[in-house]
Protein backbone atom coordinates (compact mmCIF):
# COMPACT_ATOMS: atom_id res chain seq x y z
CA UNK A 1 0.00 0.00 0.00
CA UNK A 2 2.77 2.40 0.81
CA UNK A 3 4.59 1.59 -2.22
CA UNK A 4 1.43 2.44 -4.12
CA UNK A 5 1.29 5.46 -2.43
CA UNK A 6 4.99 6.79 -2.74
CA UNK A 7 4.63 5.88 -6.91
CA UNK A 8 1.48 7.82 -6.92
CA UNK A 9 3.11 10.87 -5.04
CA UNK A 10 5.94 10.82 -7.59
CA UNK A 11 3.87 10.68 -10.57
CA UNK A 12 2.07 13.96 -9.38
CA UNK A 13 5.39 15.96 -9.10
CA UNK A 14 6.84 14.55 -11.84
CA UNK A 15 3.49 16.32 -14.10
CA UNK A 16 3.73 19.20 -12.31
CA UNK A 17 7.50 19.16 -12.54
CA UNK A 18 7.05 18.86 -16.24
CA UNK A 19 4.21 21.29 -16.90
CA UNK A 20 6.71 24.05 -14.92
CA UNK A 21 9.54 23.26 -17.24
CA UNK A 22 7.50 23.32 -20.18
CA UNK A 23 5.92 26.75 -19.16
CA UNK A 24 9.35 27.95 -17.79
CA UNK A 25 10.59 27.22 -21.27
CA UNK A 26 7.54 28.92 -23.36
CA UNK A 27 8.55 31.92 -20.84
CA UNK A 28 12.05 32.45 -22.13
CA UNK A 29 10.67 31.10 -25.78
CA UNK A 30 8.31 34.76 -25.64
CA UNK A 31 11.03 36.77 -23.55
CA UNK A 32 13.64 36.01 -26.12
CA UNK A 33 11.27 36.55 -28.83
CA UNK A 34 9.83 39.63 -27.58
CA UNK A 35 13.39 41.31 -27.22
CA UNK A 36 14.77 39.49 -30.32
CA UNK A 37 11.63 41.88 -32.20
CA UNK A 38 12.49 44.95 -29.93
CA UNK A 39 16.18 44.95 -31.11
CA UNK A 40 15.46 44.55 -34.55
CA UNK A 41 12.27 47.39 -34.57
CA UNK A 42 13.49 49.66 -31.92
CA UNK A 43 17.08 49.53 -30.35
CA UNK A 44 19.40 48.98 -34.01
CA UNK A 45 19.07 52.35 -35.04
CA UNK A 46 22.95 52.56 -36.00
CA UNK A 47 24.00 53.51 -39.41
CA UNK A 48 27.63 53.22 -39.26
CA UNK A 49 30.21 53.83 -35.79
CA UNK A 50 29.50 56.94 -34.53
CA UNK A 51 26.16 57.58 -36.85
CA UNK A 52 22.56 56.64 -35.88
CA UNK A 53 19.04 57.36 -37.07
CA UNK A 54 17.27 59.04 -34.64
CA UNK A 55 14.24 58.37 -32.95
CA UNK A 56 11.12 59.44 -35.45
CA UNK A 57 13.92 60.00 -38.46
CA UNK A 58 15.19 57.70 -41.00
CA UNK A 59 18.54 60.16 -41.43
CA UNK A 60 22.10 59.17 -40.58
CA UNK A 61 23.17 61.32 -38.32
CA UNK A 62 26.48 61.85 -36.02
CA UNK A 63 30.11 61.74 -36.19
CA UNK A 64 31.06 59.22 -38.89
CA UNK A 65 34.59 57.77 -37.20
CA UNK A 66 34.53 55.32 -40.10
CA UNK A 67 34.38 55.69 -44.12
CA UNK A 68 30.76 56.23 -44.13
CA UNK A 69 29.53 58.15 -47.29
CA UNK A 70 25.55 58.68 -45.20
CA UNK A 71 24.41 56.95 -48.75
CA UNK A 72 25.64 59.66 -51.49
CA UNK A 73 27.73 57.52 -53.93
CA UNK A 74 28.84 60.87 -55.16
CA UNK A 75 30.70 61.55 -52.20
CA UNK A 76 32.48 57.91 -51.84
CA UNK A 77 35.70 58.82 -53.29
CA UNK A 78 36.89 61.78 -50.89
CA UNK A 79 35.25 60.11 -48.11
CA UNK A 80 37.73 57.01 -48.86
CA UNK A 81 40.52 59.77 -49.32
CA UNK A 82 39.91 61.38 -45.72
CA UNK A 83 39.51 58.11 -44.32
CA UNK A 84 43.21 56.60 -45.43
CA UNK A 85 44.36 60.15 -44.25
CA UNK A 86 43.07 59.42 -41.17
CA UNK A 87 44.47 55.52 -40.78
CA UNK A 88 47.80 56.66 -42.06
CA UNK A 89 48.25 58.86 -38.58
CA UNK A 90 49.91 57.48 -35.91
CA UNK A 91 48.45 57.54 -32.41
CA UNK A 92 48.38 60.42 -30.28
CA UNK A 93 50.03 62.46 -33.19
CA UNK A 94 46.90 64.14 -34.00
CA UNK A 95 43.80 66.07 -33.39
CA UNK A 96 40.63 66.05 -34.81
CA UNK A 97 38.31 68.65 -36.79
CA UNK A 98 35.25 67.51 -37.41
CA UNK A 99 34.16 69.05 -40.74
CA UNK A 100 30.10 69.69 -40.19
CA UNK A 101 27.82 69.59 -43.71
CA UNK A 102 24.68 68.76 -44.12
CA UNK A 103 25.13 65.26 -45.91
CA UNK A 104 22.14 63.99 -46.01
CA UNK A 105 20.89 66.25 -48.29
CA UNK A 106 19.08 65.40 -50.76
CA UNK A 107 18.94 68.43 -53.21
CA UNK A 108 21.57 68.15 -56.18
CA UNK A 109 23.30 71.37 -55.80
CA UNK A 110 23.46 71.11 -52.10
CA UNK A 111 25.11 67.72 -52.64
CA UNK A 112 27.52 69.19 -55.20
CA UNK A 113 28.55 71.81 -53.09
CA UNK A 114 29.35 69.19 -49.97
CA UNK A 115 31.13 67.38 -52.49
CA UNK A 116 33.63 70.48 -53.36
CA UNK A 117 33.53 71.83 -49.59
CA UNK A 118 34.92 68.05 -48.60
CA UNK A 119 37.66 68.35 -51.36
CA UNK A 120 39.04 71.30 -50.14
CA UNK A 121 39.13 70.48 -46.75
CA UNK A 122 40.79 67.28 -47.74
CA UNK A 123 42.95 68.81 -49.59
CA UNK A 124 43.67 71.00 -46.84
CA UNK A 125 44.43 68.23 -44.35
CA UNK A 126 46.69 66.84 -46.62
CA UNK A 127 48.82 69.78 -47.18
CA UNK A 128 49.25 70.08 -43.31
CA UNK A 129 49.83 66.45 -42.78
CA UNK A 130 53.05 66.05 -45.55
CA UNK A 131 54.06 69.58 -46.26
CA UNK A 132 54.43 71.23 -42.76
CA UNK A 133 57.93 70.28 -42.04
CA UNK A 134 57.16 67.82 -39.37
CA UNK A 135 55.12 70.63 -37.45
CA UNK A 136 52.21 68.82 -34.96
CA UNK A 137 49.57 67.95 -34.19
CA UNK A 138 48.83 65.98 -37.55
CA UNK A 139 45.10 66.39 -38.19
CA UNK A 140 42.47 64.20 -38.69
CA UNK A 141 39.08 64.96 -40.20
CA UNK A 142 35.74 63.04 -39.19
CA UNK A 143 32.78 64.24 -41.21
CA UNK A 144 29.44 65.21 -38.78
CA UNK A 145 26.33 65.50 -39.86
CA UNK A 146 23.55 67.18 -38.10
CA UNK A 147 20.63 66.39 -40.76
CA UNK A 148 19.84 67.50 -44.27
CA UNK A 149 18.14 70.82 -42.99
CA UNK A 150 20.51 70.76 -39.33
CA UNK A 151 17.59 69.83 -37.38
CA UNK A 152 19.37 67.01 -35.77
CA UNK A 153 21.76 69.67 -34.53
CA UNK A 154 21.33 69.19 -30.78
CA UNK A 155 21.86 65.37 -31.08
CA UNK A 156 25.38 66.50 -32.97
CA UNK A 157 26.61 69.26 -30.64
CA UNK A 158 26.48 66.75 -27.74
CA UNK A 159 28.57 64.08 -29.49
CA UNK A 160 31.21 66.47 -30.69
CA UNK A 161 30.70 67.81 -26.64
CA UNK A 162 31.97 64.62 -25.85
CA UNK A 163 34.64 64.08 -28.47
CA UNK A 164 36.21 67.38 -27.01
CA UNK A 165 36.47 65.51 -23.73
CA UNK A 166 37.95 62.53 -25.04
CA UNK A 167 40.45 60.52 -26.63
CA UNK A 168 39.39 61.84 -29.96
CA UNK A 169 40.61 65.35 -28.91
CA UNK A 170 38.49 67.23 -30.81
CA UNK A 171 39.82 70.71 -30.82
CA UNK A 172 37.43 72.43 -33.85
CA UNK A 173 34.66 72.32 -36.00
CA UNK A 174 34.71 73.67 -39.21
CA UNK A 175 32.44 73.87 -42.41
CA UNK A 176 29.06 74.80 -40.46
CA UNK A 177 27.18 74.73 -44.10
CA UNK A 178 24.63 77.58 -44.98
CA UNK A 179 23.76 80.84 -42.37
CA UNK A 180 20.35 79.04 -41.46
CA UNK A 181 18.25 79.39 -37.91
CA UNK A 182 19.30 75.96 -37.10
CA UNK A 183 22.78 76.20 -37.91
CA UNK A 184 22.81 79.48 -35.84
CA UNK A 185 21.94 77.73 -32.63
CA UNK A 186 24.57 74.84 -32.98
CA UNK A 187 27.11 77.33 -33.39
CA UNK A 188 25.66 79.18 -30.58
CA UNK A 189 25.85 75.72 -28.54
CA UNK A 190 28.94 74.45 -29.62
CA UNK A 191 30.81 78.09 -28.95
CA UNK A 192 29.10 78.23 -25.54
CA UNK A 193 30.85 74.98 -24.78
CA UNK A 194 34.26 75.93 -26.00
CA UNK A 195 34.26 74.42 -28.95
CA UNK A 196 36.37 76.68 -31.70
CA UNK A 197 34.38 76.87 -34.90
CA UNK A 198 35.49 78.01 -38.69
CA UNK A 199 33.15 78.95 -40.93
CA UNK A 200 33.55 78.32 -44.54
CA UNK A 201 30.76 79.69 -46.73
CA UNK A 202 28.17 81.23 -43.60
CA UNK A 203 28.39 84.92 -44.67
CA UNK A 204 25.26 86.20 -42.14
CA UNK A 205 25.95 89.01 -39.79
CA UNK A 206 24.00 87.89 -37.29
CA UNK A 207 26.36 84.91 -37.43
CA UNK A 208 28.99 86.87 -36.54
CA UNK A 209 30.76 87.81 -33.31
CA UNK A 210 30.67 92.05 -33.22
CA UNK A 211 30.67 94.55 -30.32
CA UNK A 212 27.15 94.89 -30.57
CA UNK A 213 26.21 91.40 -30.24
CA UNK A 214 29.32 91.01 -27.42
CA UNK A 215 30.79 88.49 -29.21
CA UNK A 216 27.94 85.96 -29.12
CA UNK A 217 29.75 83.07 -30.56
CA UNK A 218 33.30 83.14 -28.60
CA UNK A 219 35.90 80.96 -30.73
CA UNK A 220 34.02 81.63 -33.74
CA UNK A 221 36.28 82.55 -36.73
CA UNK A 222 35.16 82.77 -40.34
CA UNK A 223 36.69 83.47 -44.09
CA UNK A 224 33.90 84.57 -45.72
CA UNK A 225 33.12 87.80 -45.76
CA UNK A 226 29.69 88.94 -43.65
CA UNK A 227 26.53 90.24 -46.36
CA UNK A 228 27.24 93.64 -45.09
CA UNK A 229 30.65 93.65 -46.75
CA UNK A 230 29.52 91.24 -49.66
CA UNK A 231 26.89 94.05 -50.07
CA UNK A 232 29.73 96.88 -49.48
CA UNK A 233 31.96 95.14 -52.25
CA UNK A 234 29.41 94.93 -54.82
CA UNK A 235 27.83 98.83 -54.37
CA UNK A 236 31.73 99.68 -54.96
CA UNK A 237 32.06 97.92 -57.88
CA UNK A 238 28.57 98.28 -59.52
CA UNK A 239 28.06 102.11 -58.23
CA UNK A 240 24.39 101.06 -57.09
CA UNK A 241 21.84 104.14 -56.76
CA UNK A 242 19.30 104.53 -54.96
CA UNK A 243 16.79 105.74 -57.55
CA UNK A 244 17.71 103.34 -60.31
CA UNK A 245 17.00 100.09 -57.80
CA UNK A 246 14.38 97.85 -56.79
CA UNK A 247 14.52 95.48 -54.06
CA UNK A 248 13.17 91.73 -53.62
CA UNK A 249 13.68 89.64 -50.67
CA UNK A 250 12.62 86.78 -48.82
CA UNK A 251 9.58 87.20 -46.13
CA UNK A 252 10.34 86.53 -43.16
CA UNK A 253 13.74 85.43 -44.18
CA UNK A 254 16.68 83.38 -42.72
CA UNK A 255 19.99 84.76 -40.87
CA UNK A 256 21.46 84.94 -44.69
CA UNK A 257 18.50 86.34 -46.29
CA UNK A 258 17.72 88.72 -43.50
CA UNK A 259 21.16 90.41 -42.96
CA UNK A 260 21.74 90.54 -47.09
CA UNK A 261 17.91 92.33 -47.19
CA UNK A 262 18.99 95.07 -44.55
CA UNK A 263 22.58 95.88 -46.13
CA UNK A 264 21.00 96.05 -49.83
CA UNK A 265 18.48 98.06 -47.98
CA UNK A 266 21.08 100.29 -46.45
CA UNK A 267 22.88 100.87 -50.24
CA UNK A 268 19.42 101.68 -51.51
CA UNK A 269 17.93 104.19 -49.02
CA UNK A 270 15.46 106.68 -50.04
CA UNK A 271 14.53 104.82 -53.13
CA UNK A 272 11.32 105.55 -55.06
CA UNK A 273 10.25 101.53 -55.00
CA UNK A 274 8.54 99.66 -52.54
CA UNK A 275 10.78 96.32 -51.85
CA UNK A 276 8.75 93.75 -53.06
CA UNK A 277 8.64 90.21 -51.10
CA UNK A 278 8.50 86.82 -51.45
CA UNK A 279 7.41 83.79 -49.07
CA UNK A 280 8.86 80.74 -50.18
CA UNK A 281 8.76 77.08 -48.27
CA UNK A 282 10.38 77.10 -44.69
CA UNK A 283 12.76 74.35 -46.62
CA UNK A 284 14.05 76.46 -49.44
CA UNK A 285 15.61 73.85 -51.21
CA UNK A 286 12.08 73.35 -52.32
CA UNK A 287 9.80 74.94 -54.97
CA UNK A 288 6.84 75.86 -53.14
CA UNK A 289 4.20 78.33 -55.03
CA UNK A 290 7.03 81.21 -55.37
CA UNK A 291 7.50 80.81 -59.02
CA UNK A 292 4.00 82.38 -59.55
CA UNK A 293 4.61 85.35 -57.10
CA UNK A 294 7.75 86.24 -58.92
CA UNK A 295 5.82 86.67 -62.28
CA UNK A 296 3.74 88.90 -60.95
CA UNK A 297 7.14 90.82 -59.48
CA UNK A 298 7.76 90.67 -63.17
CA UNK A 299 4.77 93.10 -64.04
CA UNK A 300 6.25 95.74 -61.47
CA UNK A 301 9.68 95.56 -62.29
CA UNK A 302 8.52 96.42 -66.04
CA UNK A 303 6.18 99.08 -64.63
CA UNK A 304 9.15 101.30 -62.86
CA UNK A 305 10.29 104.31 -65.04
CA UNK A 306 12.53 104.33 -67.47
CA UNK A 307 16.24 104.48 -65.68
CA UNK A 308 15.80 102.04 -63.23
CA UNK A 309 18.02 99.01 -64.67
CA UNK A 310 19.57 97.72 -60.94
CA UNK A 311 17.49 94.61 -59.54
CA UNK A 312 18.69 94.08 -55.57
CA UNK A 313 17.95 90.12 -54.51
CA UNK A 314 17.75 89.13 -51.19
CA UNK A 315 17.25 85.03 -51.13
CA UNK A 316 18.30 81.52 -51.56
CA UNK A 317 19.32 80.03 -55.09
CA UNK A 318 16.17 77.94 -55.80
CA UNK A 319 14.42 81.62 -55.35
CA UNK A 320 17.33 83.02 -57.55
CA UNK A 321 16.34 80.67 -60.23
CA UNK A 322 12.90 81.20 -60.35
CA UNK A 323 13.25 84.71 -60.37
CA UNK A 324 15.81 84.67 -63.55
CA UNK A 325 13.27 81.95 -64.90
CA UNK A 326 10.05 84.45 -64.37
CA UNK A 327 12.63 87.59 -65.42
CA UNK A 328 13.73 85.68 -68.85
CA UNK A 329 9.64 85.58 -69.90
CA UNK A 330 9.16 89.57 -68.64
CA UNK A 331 6.77 91.75 -71.00
CA UNK A 332 9.70 94.24 -71.33
CA UNK A 333 12.13 92.98 -72.45
CA UNK A 334 13.29 95.64 -74.78
CA UNK A 335 14.82 97.18 -71.69
CA UNK A 336 18.17 96.11 -70.03
CA UNK A 337 18.39 94.92 -66.13
CA UNK A 338 21.42 94.29 -63.94
CA UNK A 339 20.23 91.45 -61.37
CA UNK A 340 22.83 91.83 -58.22
CA UNK A 341 22.63 88.90 -55.66
CA UNK A 342 25.03 87.66 -52.80
CA UNK A 343 27.12 84.23 -53.13
CA UNK A 344 23.98 81.95 -53.35
CA UNK A 345 24.26 82.82 -57.26
CA UNK A 346 27.47 80.10 -57.09
CA UNK A 347 25.15 77.62 -56.69
CA UNK A 348 23.46 78.10 -60.40
CA UNK A 349 26.76 77.73 -62.05
CA UNK A 350 25.75 74.11 -63.11
CA UNK A 351 21.81 74.29 -62.13
CA UNK A 352 20.29 72.42 -64.36
CA UNK A 353 16.46 73.76 -64.32
CA UNK A 354 17.95 77.47 -64.81
CA UNK A 355 16.51 78.95 -67.65
CA UNK A 356 19.55 80.35 -69.48
CA UNK A 357 18.31 81.50 -72.71
CA UNK A 358 17.14 84.70 -69.80
CA UNK A 359 20.77 85.95 -70.15
CA UNK A 360 19.89 86.65 -73.40
CA UNK A 361 17.01 88.61 -72.97
CA UNK A 362 18.66 91.93 -71.90
CA UNK A 363 19.38 90.57 -68.40
CA UNK A 364 22.99 90.18 -66.47
CA UNK A 365 23.31 88.22 -63.44
CA UNK A 366 25.91 88.98 -60.80
CA UNK A 367 26.53 87.91 -57.49
CA UNK A 368 28.89 88.00 -54.69
CA UNK A 369 31.29 84.75 -54.66
CA UNK A 370 33.47 83.56 -52.03
CA UNK A 371 35.89 82.38 -53.90
CA UNK A 372 36.57 81.90 -58.08
CA UNK A 373 39.32 80.08 -59.27
CA UNK A 374 40.50 83.26 -62.03
CA UNK A 375 40.27 85.84 -59.28
CA UNK A 376 44.43 85.54 -59.09
CA UNK A 377 45.26 84.75 -62.56
CA UNK A 378 45.79 88.08 -64.23
CA UNK A 379 45.74 91.92 -63.24
CA UNK A 380 45.66 90.87 -59.51
CA UNK A 381 46.37 93.58 -57.06
CA UNK A 382 49.64 93.78 -55.22
CA UNK A 383 47.87 92.90 -52.03
CA UNK A 384 45.01 90.99 -50.57
CA UNK A 385 46.23 87.78 -51.78
CA UNK A 386 48.13 86.22 -55.02
CA UNK A 387 48.66 83.90 -57.51
CA UNK A 388 51.30 82.43 -56.06
CA UNK A 389 48.78 81.77 -52.81
CA UNK A 390 46.52 80.01 -55.04
CA UNK A 391 48.82 78.03 -56.79
CA UNK A 392 49.15 75.94 -53.51
CA UNK A 393 46.05 74.77 -53.93
CA UNK A 394 45.93 74.51 -57.96
CA UNK A 395 49.68 72.22 -57.54
CA UNK A 396 47.54 69.80 -54.79
CA UNK A 397 44.63 69.41 -57.46
CA UNK A 398 47.06 68.38 -60.43
CA UNK A 399 47.50 65.66 -57.96
CA UNK A 400 44.28 64.67 -56.44
CA UNK A 401 43.17 62.07 -59.42
CA UNK A 402 45.42 59.63 -58.17
CA UNK A 403 47.64 58.09 -55.32
CA UNK A 404 48.77 58.73 -52.76
CA UNK A 405 46.80 61.90 -52.71
CA UNK A 406 44.10 61.12 -54.53
CA UNK A 407 41.16 59.96 -56.16
CA UNK A 408 38.80 62.70 -54.31
CA UNK A 409 36.21 62.60 -57.28
CA UNK A 410 35.46 64.75 -60.11
CA UNK A 411 36.96 68.32 -59.44
CA UNK A 412 35.04 71.38 -60.35
CA UNK A 413 35.82 75.25 -58.72
CA UNK A 414 33.61 77.34 -60.54
CA UNK A 415 31.31 77.60 -57.52
CA UNK A 416 34.17 78.50 -55.04
CA UNK A 417 33.04 76.16 -52.42
CA UNK A 418 36.20 73.77 -52.95
CA UNK A 419 38.38 76.67 -52.35
CA UNK A 420 36.62 78.64 -49.92
CA UNK A 421 36.59 75.11 -47.69
CA UNK A 422 40.69 75.10 -48.32
CA UNK A 423 40.90 77.84 -46.75
CA UNK A 424 38.77 77.47 -43.76
CA UNK A 425 40.66 73.59 -42.84
CA UNK A 426 44.02 76.14 -43.11
CA UNK A 427 42.99 78.82 -40.64
CA UNK A 428 41.91 75.72 -39.01
CA UNK A 429 45.06 74.11 -39.02
CA UNK A 430 46.80 77.64 -38.28
CA UNK A 431 44.80 78.31 -34.95
CA UNK A 432 45.42 74.70 -33.82
CA UNK A 433 49.53 74.76 -34.50
CA UNK A 434 49.81 78.31 -32.72
CA UNK A 435 48.17 77.20 -29.76
CA UNK A 436 49.88 74.11 -28.85
CA UNK A 437 52.67 74.54 -26.93
CA UNK A 438 56.65 73.88 -27.51
CA UNK A 439 57.52 70.23 -26.68
CA UNK A 440 53.58 68.93 -26.56
CA UNK A 441 51.30 67.86 -29.35
CA UNK A 442 47.68 68.67 -28.49
CA UNK A 443 46.81 72.25 -27.81
CA UNK A 444 44.26 73.03 -24.86
CA UNK A 445 40.98 72.91 -26.15
CA UNK A 446 40.27 76.87 -24.69
CA UNK A 447 43.31 78.22 -26.50
CA UNK A 448 42.58 77.33 -29.69
CA UNK A 449 39.70 80.42 -30.33
CA UNK A 450 42.44 82.95 -28.50
CA UNK A 451 44.41 82.18 -31.64
CA UNK A 452 41.85 84.07 -33.91
CA UNK A 453 42.34 88.02 -33.15
CA UNK A 454 46.45 87.43 -33.81
CA UNK A 455 45.50 86.68 -37.31
CA UNK A 456 47.06 89.56 -39.28
CA UNK A 457 50.01 90.65 -40.52
CA UNK A 458 52.48 88.52 -40.69
CA UNK A 459 50.41 86.17 -38.98
CA UNK A 460 47.85 86.43 -41.44
CA UNK A 461 46.75 83.17 -43.34
CA UNK A 462 47.43 83.46 -47.10
CA UNK A 463 44.69 81.74 -48.47
CA UNK A 464 43.69 80.78 -51.82
CA UNK A 465 40.75 82.62 -51.86
CA UNK A 466 43.09 85.98 -50.99
CA UNK A 467 44.65 87.25 -47.54
CA UNK A 468 42.83 86.17 -44.25
CA UNK A 469 43.11 88.82 -41.52
CA UNK A 470 40.84 88.55 -38.86
CA UNK A 471 39.64 91.48 -36.48
CA UNK A 472 39.25 90.97 -32.89
CA UNK A 473 35.59 89.12 -33.31
CA UNK A 474 37.47 86.91 -35.73
CA UNK A 475 35.96 88.22 -39.02
CA UNK A 476 38.01 88.49 -41.97
CA UNK A 477 38.68 92.00 -42.20
CA UNK A 478 38.43 93.84 -46.11
CA UNK A 479 38.41 90.37 -47.80
CA UNK A 480 38.51 90.19 -51.86
CA UNK A 481 34.78 89.05 -52.72
CA UNK A 482 35.26 88.36 -56.87
CA UNK A 483 32.62 89.89 -58.95
CA UNK A 484 31.10 86.73 -61.47
CA UNK A 485 28.25 86.87 -63.64
CA UNK A 486 26.59 84.17 -64.81
CA UNK A 487 26.80 83.14 -68.65
CA UNK A 488 24.19 81.87 -71.27
CA UNK A 489 26.26 78.75 -71.82
CA UNK A 490 25.69 76.99 -69.13
CA UNK A 491 28.79 78.49 -66.55
CA UNK A 492 30.18 81.48 -65.79
CA UNK A 493 32.65 84.11 -65.83
CA UNK A 494 34.62 86.05 -63.64
CA UNK A 495 34.36 90.31 -63.63
CA UNK A 496 36.81 91.33 -61.19
CA UNK A 497 37.61 91.11 -57.48
CA UNK A 498 35.53 94.13 -55.27
CA UNK A 499 36.82 95.13 -52.19
CA UNK A 500 34.44 96.31 -48.91
CA UNK A 501 36.55 98.87 -47.71
CA UNK A 502 37.02 100.38 -51.68
CA UNK A 503 40.10 98.90 -52.80
CA UNK A 504 43.26 96.08 -51.38
CA UNK A 505 44.34 96.57 -48.06
CA UNK A 506 47.72 97.38 -46.65
CA UNK A 507 50.13 95.28 -46.98
CA UNK A 508 50.70 94.66 -43.34
CA UNK A 509 46.90 93.58 -43.36
CA UNK A 510 46.45 95.19 -40.20
CA UNK A 511 42.76 95.51 -38.79
CA UNK A 512 41.71 99.64 -38.00
CA UNK A 513 40.81 100.28 -34.36
CA UNK A 514 36.95 101.14 -35.06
Amino acid sequence: MSGTFTRWLREIWEIRLYRYAALLVTAALVTGLFFAVRTVTHEDRSCAPGVVRPENSDECVGVATAAYDFGRPQLRDVVRAIHQENERLKKDSYVTVALMLPYTSSTPSTLSDILHEMQGAYLAQYQANHSSNGQSPAIRILLANPGATSDHWELLVDRLTEMAKGEDRLRAVAGVGMSTDYNKRAVAALTARGIPVIGSSITADDLANSTANKDAFPGLARVSPTNTDEARALASFAKVSAGRALLVYDKPGDPYTRTLQKSFAALIEGSPYEPQPFTPPADRTQEGTTANTFRQITHLVCDTAPGTDTILFAGRHTQLRQFINALGARGCQDRRFTLLTGDEGSYLTGEKDLDRSALTHNLSVRYTALAHPDAWTKGAPATGGSAADAKVLTDLLARAGHEPVGPIGKVNLDDGQLIIAFDAMTLAVHGIREATPDGHVVPALADVGLQWPQVKGSLRVSGASGWICLDAHGNPYDKAVPIVELHSDGGSRFVRIAWPEGKPPSKDCLTPSS
